[in-house]
């Protein structure tokens, strides 16, 4: 059996610290994984500007409810699920994604959570567990599933290399040029196309 695992954002739906910088006038908060691999150093650092700016989760869940996925990716994941399951592993937080996963008509789902001060204030995050997308890979692979996975980030690199078979999607140059090794694709129709060699081979 098989199973495609996708990164969230910058792949299926806009990237949501980019939207609520833009959002909130606050050009430190565009900062992603696509720019820092230290995710424990990039959300410490994310914490810190909120907490300077007295910004809530509230803030940051009203910019979400105004975004939709990606033009494409609601016709890439219908077709997509046509052909094979799918599972989207994500370090985003279940407080932002649920919105957006509807939009993507309710995926399965992996992410982490914030904690919340009772005033709303997010006060900091816990992980599903460390590398969890890549770990996630590990276990799905335990039970005999063959594994696809694409990402765009600096966090996706370890998921798409312990997966069977995966590829950079629409990943900055930096990364493409950091990993010669990996397939980069631009498009959903040739991410569907690289898949579909996948979902061929025996």
């Amino acid at each position: 059996m098989n199973l495609v695992c996708l990164d969230l954002e910058g792949v299926l739906v806009p990237e949501i610290w980019i939207a609520f910088s833009q959002a909130a006038g606050i050009p430190e908060l565009r900062r992603t994984t696509r720019d820092e691999p230290d995710y424990n150093k990039l959300m410490n650092y994310r914490l810190d500007l909120l907490k300077k700016n007295n910004l809530k989760l509230a803030d940051i869940q009203r910019v979400i409810s105004g975004m939709d996925p990606l033009p494409g990716a609601v016709e890439f994941t219908n077709a997509l699920r046509e052909r094979t399951q799918l599972m989207i592993l994500s370090d985003t937080f279940e407080q932002f994604a649920k919105p957006l996963i509807k939009k993507l008509s309710w995926p399965g789902l992996l992410c982490n959570s914030l904690e919340v001060a009772d005033d709303g204030s997010v006060c900091g995050y816990k992980l599903r567990q460390p590398n969890g997308k890549r770990e996630a890979v590990k276990a799905f692979k335990s039970i005999n599933l063959r594994v696809f996975a694409a990402g765009d980030s600096f966090n996706d690199l370890d998921m798409i290399r312990e997966a069977d078979s995966g590829c950079l999607f629409r990943a900055p140059q930096t990364i493409k040029d950091k990993c010669g090794d990996l397939v980069c694709v631009d498009a959903f129709d040739d991410l569907l196309v690289v898949i579909d060699k996948f979902l061929k081979k025996i």
